[in-house]
């Protein structure tokens, strides 16, 4: 018959010391077969219950003391003896939780932090910093409102059709690649370990079955504009308002230039002295430098603006980067709501009645020239640098016509406003 150890009691176990010797001392306390004190060299003390599992002898631990008291060493022990008379292995089955556990945690992951964590991974995809600049603003401002907060094991393809079917048909192009990007950060989750299953911002045999084929959506050629009798009334409500997206727009309604190519202008480009705006090929949608001549009344808004240190961008977003398109939008939003609320109709397009977007001020701008003034419409058409016939626009770019253009600039911006107009800018502190 097996010898059976002596039961010993809580201040037995605390009086255990190591005999002397380098090896780790074994001192069984009973009441339970196979449970062992471990005491080290220098007095760590652990519990052990050693044990036959199957036909291989295993040492396991079940904590340390004082942590794990004699009584709760004695009960550990005795639920993997049962767990062995079951046939489980109580090693391989704390194995098998501690990875469920790893595995559920990684399934937690937030999809506004698989975004932070599928950009960093995809640094070296990206041409540029505006690029993923681009992705991220993307993002930001249509995907993680909705998805930001769900575990990116939780998001189907009914989540993700809420971010796209508002926007689907009427910013198409936005839509498209915002699916795409969506698809990119739950890919990178997949591959991570943070989801399972299809992907389901994928478009073949998924959300192609749920939403128009992009190229098939018919896309109204013409953005919303600003009617000629209600520009001066818009430039005064938008002077008003403070902050840089505010001081964007009004930059961009006096240049008539796209929101891309005023978002990203830096200080760089711009001489406040000859009142010249060079905008580089690689920032231009034609890909040709473009020279836009700026009315006395954009270099005064401009030397009141403040300039960031280290940082080149002369309408800088909250935290550093370059403004999103979704800023200038808004601000145009807001000022049309503002008028409704005070009583007015707001600030509608002529033809289809919808509220005037930022793009909309460059038809502004067209119409003017046409309706109100003399000046030759191939000269307005260098001005919003468009693509126009070789022999035209080899003569409108020339240095005189620049001067030119800088007097119908210069009309352009009285039509608009006023001189000496008090600019609102926001203080920042660092200059």
């Amino acid at each position: 018959m097996p010898r059976v150890a002596a039961e010993l009691g809580p201040l037995d176990v605390k009086r255990l010391a190591h005999p002397g010797g380098k090896g780790n001392a074994m001192f069984a306390v009973g009441g339970v077969s196979g449970l062992y004190m471990q005491v080290t060299p220098k007095m760590g003390k652990t519990w052990v219950l050693r044990v036959l599992v199957g036909n291989k002898r295993r040492d396991i631990g079940l904590g340390g003391y004082p942590t794990v008291t004699l009584a709760q060493a004695r009960d550990k022990a005795r639920e993997a003896r049962d767990m062995i008379e079951r046939g489980v292995d109580p090693v391989e089955e704390r194995k098998a939780a501690k990875a469920r556990l790893i595995l559920a945690q990684r399934r937690g992951m937030l999809f506004k932090d698989a975004v932070d964590k599928a950009l960093t991974a995809k640094l070296d995809a990206f041409k540029n910093q505006k690029h993923q600049d681009q992705w991220r603003n993307t993002l930001e401002t249509y995907a993680i409102p909705q998805l930001g907060a769900l575990p990116v094991q939780e998001i189907d393809t009914a989540a993700v059709l809420r971010v796209l079917q508002p926007i689907w048909a009427t910013k198409t192009e936005t839509a498209s690649r915002l699916r795409g990007r969506i698809e990119a950060v739950l890919s990178w989750a997949t591959v991570q370990g943070h989801r399972t299953g299809e992907n389901p911002a994928r478009w073949a045999g998924n959300l192609k079955e749920l939403l128009p084929a992009p190229g098939k959506i018919a896309v109204e050629s013409n953005h919303p504009a600003l009617p000629l009798d209600d520009a001066a009334a818009w430039f005064a409500d938008l002077r008003k308002r403070e902050g840089f997206g505010a001081r964007a727009l009004e930059f961009a309604a006096l240049t008539a230039a796209r929101s891309g190519e005023v978002r990203g202008a830096t200080w760089d480009e711009i001489d406040l002295d000859r009142g010249l705006w060079v905008i580089p090929a690689a920032r231009m949608k034609m890909k040709r430098e473009h020279r836009v001549p700026l009315p006395q009344v954009a270099v005064d808004m401009l030397k009141a603006l403040p300039k960031l240190r280290d940082n080149p961008l002369v309408f800088p977003a909250a935290r550093g980067g370059m403004l999103s398109d979704m800023t200038l939008s808004a601000t145009m939003r807001r000022i049309h709501e503002a008028a409704t609320e005070a009583g007015g109709k707001g600030y509608l397009d002529r033809v289809n009645k919808r509220p005037a977007v930022p793009h909309g001020l460059r038809s502004t701008f067209r119409d003017w020239v046409a309706e109100r003034t003399s000046y030759p419409g191939e000269m307005a058409e260098v001005a919003l640098a468009h693509h126009i016939s070789n022999a035209v626009e080899a003569a409108y770019r020339r240095g005189d016509m620049v001067e030119k253009r800088r007097a119908m600039m210069a009309a352009w911006a009285g039509f608009l406003a006023d001189k000496g107009a008090i600019y609102n800018v926001i203080s920042l502190g660092k200059k």
